[in-house]
C-alpha cells in the first residue's frame, strides 16, 4: 500500500501538516488507536490511561483488550476533555511487583462526548513533561480531525525499531494492507484541499443553530454557548420526562399537523432533523460540509417547533 502514489503523498502531507516525521495511512480512527496501543504497549503486563469517556475507551470493542492485550485504566474525563493531571500522575504504576507498568497516556482532541472541545495546549505540554518524566508515551486520538492517519514522531519506515515500521507490520496482521487503495487516499487528498479551509464555515452554522436553541429560553434543552469549540453541539435534555432517543425520533418525523403549521421547506415539503442519540442525557448535532446555510435555517426552523411542542405537552 505505500507504493501507491496517492497514499505516500497523503502520508507526507499528513506528516507534515502534523508536524512529525511520518505518517501511516489506516482505514479507520479506531485502527489507528489499536495500532498506538499495539506498539506503545508491546511488552505483556502494561497499561494505558484513558479518559472515561474517550471513544477508544467506550466504542471501540474493547479492542485494546480483546486484540491487544492492554489494560486500559481510567481516569475521570473533565467537561472540556481534559482529566486532573495531578489524578494522572497518581495514576501510575508499575513500581510494585503486583501492579502493571503504565507506558501510555492517551487523549482525545477535539473529544467528541464533550462536544468536539479543544484540550488546551498548555495543558497539553504540561501532560506531555509528566510522562517524560515517568518514561511513558503520549497517544492522541485526532479521530474528529484525521481520522484514518497515523502520525509520530521519530519514525522513519526503514527504521526496524521506529513506530511506522511497527505499526506497518502490525496493520497487516489486522487486515489492514490493502490493495488498490490509492483511490481513498485521493479522497483523504481532496479533504485536505477542499474540506479542511471551510471547516471555519461548518463551526459558524453549528453556531448558529446553538445560538437559536440558546435564543428559546427552554427550561427543557439548553446548548453551553459559550463553550462551543467545533462541529459538534451537544443539546443537554433536563428533564427526566425526555428521554435522548425519543427526541431524536421526533425531529426526524414529520408528524401531522407539522406541515400545516409552516414547517416546511421551500418546495413545501415536511423538515427531517437526524441527529444522534443513546440512552444519553444529551443529543449530538453535528454540521459537516454537505450542510448548507438553508439546511441549517430548515433545521433551526424545525428544532424551533419541537421545543416548543415539548414545552406544552411538559
Amino acid at each position: 500500500m505505500g507504493r501507491i502514489r496517492p497514499v505516500r503523498q497523503l502520508e507526507q502531507r499528513s506528516a507534515a501538516l502534523f508536524g512529525k516525521e511520518a505518517a501511516l495511512f489506516v482505514p479507520s480512527g479506531t485502527m489507528a488507536n489499536l495500532l498506538a496501543m499495539m506498539v506503545h504497549c508491546s511488552r505483556r503486563g502494561t497499561e494505558a490511561i484513558v479518559g472515561d469517556i474517550a471513544h477508544g475507551f467506550l466504542y471501540e470493542q474493547g479492542g485494546a483488550a480483546q486484540i491487544a492485550g492492554v489494560l486500559l485504566n481510567t481516569i475521570k474525563n473533565n467537561p472540556d476533555g481534559t482529566f486532573c493531571l495531578n489524578e494522572l500522575v497518581r495514576k501510575f504504576r508499575g513500581f510494585d511487583v503486583h501492579e502493571p507498568n503504565t507506558v501510555l497516556v492517551m487523549v482525545e482532541n477535539t473529544h467528541n462526548i464533550c462536544g468536539g472541545k479543544v484540550l488546551p495546549l498548555d495543558w497539553l505540554e504540561k501532560l506531555a513533561a509528566i510522562c517524560r518524566e515517568k518514561g511513558a508515551k503520549v497517544h492522541m486520538d485526532g479521530g474528529p480531525l484525521c481520522d484514518g492517519v497515523c502520525v509520530e514522531n521519530g519514525s522513519n519506515d526503514n527504521d526496524l525499531n521506529s513506530f511506522i515500521f511497527r505499526a506497518h507490520r502490525l496493520r497487516k496482521a489486522l487486515g489492514g494492507g490493502m490493495r488498490q487503495v490509492g483511490f481513498l487516499a485521493a479522497a483523504g487528498l481532496c479533504a485536505l484541499d477542499e474540506i479542511v479551509p471551510k471547516l471555519k464555515d461548518d463551526h459558524a452554522r453549528t453556531r448558529r443553530v446553538a445560538e437559536a436553541i440558546d435564543q428559546m429560553g427552554s427550561p427543557i434543552f439548553k446548548v453551553d454557548l459559550a463553550n462551543l469549540h467545533t462541529n459538534i453541539l451537544m443539546v443537554e435534555i433536563l428533564s427526566k420526562q425526555v428521554h435522548s432517543s425519543d427526541f431524536a425520533h421526533r425531529l426526524a418525523t414529520v408528524a401531522p399537523g407539522e406541515m400545516e403549521a409552516g414547517v416546511v421547506d421551500a418546495d413545501g415539503k415536511g423538515i427531517a432533523v437526524k441527529v444522534s442519540a443513546r440512552d444519553w442525557t444529551f443529543a449530538r448535532i453535528v454540521i459537516y460540509t454537505n450542510i448548507t446555510d438553508e439546511d441549517v435555517e430548515l433545521a433551526i426552523k424545525k428544532i424551533r417547533y419541537v421545543v416548543a411542542e415539548y414545552e406544552k405537552e411538559l
